[in-house]
């Protein structure tokens, strides 16, 4: 495999030698010891392995073995295919018995980490040992999925806001009965409030938030994320990124470099930040994940503005696909089991398939107006939690579908929360729609398709399996 011929989506003008020579002169005049190689895996998160410097040139030119079964594990970390019997789950090169694959580096993603001293990070993506593609690999997917939408002679553009919770972390919780096990995670860590919320975007709250509010600007800062605005929420303890708008690809590294970021910052501090749709604590409220989009035409200019409409044609075709396939979606889009109590009516979230001018209850809404070159679309359906290059797969191949296709979309909804289609109500559902989808069998792969399900099936057939809190206060003491 000859790894310096793979250029990722680097720089104009650059090439990846030249990158990685950059990346040893960095490391050695900023007195970097390790470096973190990760990779985000099917859920959004970030795995991998450190290494020392001495190993660096090396893993830059040759990649780093990774196993396998990180790629074919639930979200309890619990290995869902039969890797020790004949065909490993799957028939690839390296995941029969739980072997090796290749995680290689983009030498484009280097940082310096600003919480760990004398650390560096490298974001890579994954390949089989043969030097073929790992079909399982979602940034490789999202980059599939743009290269489509490029050859079509559009640009994905993406703007993020971010809902999350900051708490105070009370306890650890790392007594050995804590711990837990494989299928089984351990009791979670105990918090207490970091405002009593009710107050949103109040001075006086991002005032109580401000030792987080600038461990979160100082940490983007040293990253180079393009942080946009730090705000309250209304919730308890809730706050919200925005970022600045960029192509989508950087949108999706950006996300899983912040949550991971802002996560291991603000643990050194004593504050948990979650990024949970909607935590089991008291008063405590739903996050959601507002992606903005638009897209950019082979002369830079946006392609859903237009000078007498608030929405251009190809913007309506782009919002036609994208609700056209917005249930088949939610699996990419919301992913936990979670994320579906989220769908509420008169709470700023969606719980229809609709769009709307500027509403805010709409699943899709259009912000700009007539010669507004900033208009855009914006979907409140996803939740924090999601895969970031999934999620932002789904919404590409959407809209491009939408655009080839010259799809129409409905009239545009003044009522959210009283007429259209409801989105899935549960995951199950979802995994339903995603596994019956030919669109997304069509332009995903059956493989793909087969994969995510398994794993996602996993996951809800061992909360099938539990006996929740729910059922123990309904029937313990009536029968």
């Amino acid at each position: 495999m000859d790894c310096m011929s793979i250029d990722f989506d680097l720089p104009a003008g650059s090439d990846r030698a030249a990158l990685c020579r950059d990346i040893l002169d960095r490391v050695k005049a900023g007195g970097v010891e390790t470096v973190r190689l990760s990779f985000a895996d099917q859920h959004g998160l970030l795995r991998g392995k450190t290494i020392p410097v001495s190993g660096l040139e090396a893993a830059l030119s040759g990649g780093l073995a990774m196993t396998s079964t990180l790629l074919l594990k639930d979200t309890s970390h619990k290995t869902v295919f039969p890797v020790w019997g004949p065909e490993g789950g799957y028939d690839l090169p390296g995941m029969k018995g739980a072997g090796d694959v290749l995680m290689l580096p983009d030498p484009a993603t280097f940082r310096i980490l600003p919480w760990a001293d004398k650390t560096g990070w490298l974001l890579c993506d994954l390949f089989l040992k043969t030097g073929e593609a790992m079909p399982f690999c979602s940034r490789a997917r999202l980059r599939d999925a743009l290269g489509r939408m490029k050859a079509a002679g559009y640009s994905h553009v993406t703007g993020l806001e971010l809902e999350f919770a900051v708490l105070k972390v009370t306890d650890p919780r790392l007594d050995h009965g804590d711990a837990g096990e494989v299928g089984s995670p351990g009791a979670p860590v105990d918090t207490a409030l970091t405002t009593k919320g009710f107050q949103y975007l109040t001075e006086a709250r991002a005032d109580e938030l401000d030792p987080v509010f600038e461990t979160v600007h100082r940490t983007c800062k040293a990253l180079g994320l393009p942080l946009r605005s730090l705000e309250v929420e209304f919730g308890p303890s809730q706050a919200e990124v925005t970022f600045d708008p960029q192509e989508t690809m950087a949108t999706a590294d950006a996300t899983v470099l912040f949550r991971s970021a802002v996560k291991q910052a603000l643990r050194r501090d004593g504050y948990h930040a979650t990024f949970m749709c909607r935590p089991a604590l008291p008063a405590i409220f739903s996050n959601g994940w507002h992606i903005h989009q638009s897209l950019l035409n082979d002369a830079g200019k946006n392609a859903f503005a237009d000078d007498t409409a608030p929405l251009s044609q190809t913007g309506q075709a782009a919002v036609a696909g994208m609700l056209a396939h917005a249930a088949e979606s939610c699996l990419l889009t919301t992913p936990t089991l979670n994320g579906y109590k989220r769908y509420r009516p008169f709470v700023l979230a969606p719980d229809r398939i609709l769009w709307g001018f500027d509403n805010k209850g709409a699943m899709l809404r259009v912000v700009g107006g007539p010669g507004d070159k900033a208009t855009r679309i914006e979907n409140r359906a996803p939740e924090p939690a999601a895969n970031p290059y999934l999620c932002m797969t789904s919404q590409v191949l959407s809209a491009l579908d939408g655009i080839e296709n010259g799809l129409e979309p409905p009239a545009a909804s003044e009522n959210p929360y009283g007429e259209g289609d409801f989105l899935p109500r549960n995951i199950g559902a979802a995994i339903d729609l995603f596994e019956e989808s030919a669109f997304y069998r069509r332009t995903l792969g059956d493989q793909f398709v087969d994969y995510l399900v398994t794993i996602k099936r996993a996951e809800l057939e061992r909360f099938w399996s539990a006996v929740t809190d729910w059922e123990q206060r309904e029937y313990f003491e009536i029968f």
